[in-house]
């Protein structure tokens, strides 16, 4: 694996629920603003708030943007793999990052799985080490529940009943 040819990509799903999350998010966004113009217009608040206002509107539209864009670019960019010794994750549109996660620091591993991704039939996996936290996002569901049976089984970890 010192070569970094990471084989296993993530689900081609992850490009349109990544576009509906994108999009929940900015009809929110676009409805908390229009109520921000409402008031401003209604209230006539201070005339430096409308154009903080519209700073702000203006970098709402490249954000609507940068989220029809950014979802292709992310899916060609997110690699993973694992071995008995290793979890291998690399990831990044404008900086690579490339992480090796050591088994043996494996402390829990968690799916997770939101309204819009049971839409596309994704999931979400989270490892846990002590220090930190690392995740595989918009993987299918029964692969997210195989990779999540092989990192605990070479992590050794072991399922506590509640």
């Amino acid at each position: 694996m010192n070569d970094w040819n990471l084989t296993e990509q993530l689900a081609p799903k992850a490009v349109p629920y990544w576009r509906m999350y994108e999009l929940v998010t900015n009809i929110i966004s676009a409805l908390v603003l229009g109520v921000l113009f409402f008031l401003d217009w209604r209230f006539d608040w201070y005339t430096w708030i409308g154009w903080v206002l519209i700073g702000i509107a203006v970098l709402f539209l490249l954000s609507v943007i940068w989220s029809i864009i950014s979802p292709p670019l992310l899916y060609k960019s997110w690699r993973y793999d694992l071995d008995a010794e290793f979890l291998y994750l690399q990831f990044g549109i404008w900086e690579r990052t490339e992480q090796v996660i050591p088994m043996s620091k494996i402390q829990a591993v968690a799916m997770k799985q939101g309204p819009i991704m049971r839409k596309y039939g994704l999931a979400s996996l989270s490892v846990d080490t002590m220090g930190s936290n690392h995740a595989i996002p918009a993987l299918p569901k029964n692969i997210a529940e195989q990779l999540r049976e092989r990192i605990a089984q070479f992590a050794k970890i072991k399922e506590v009943e509640q």
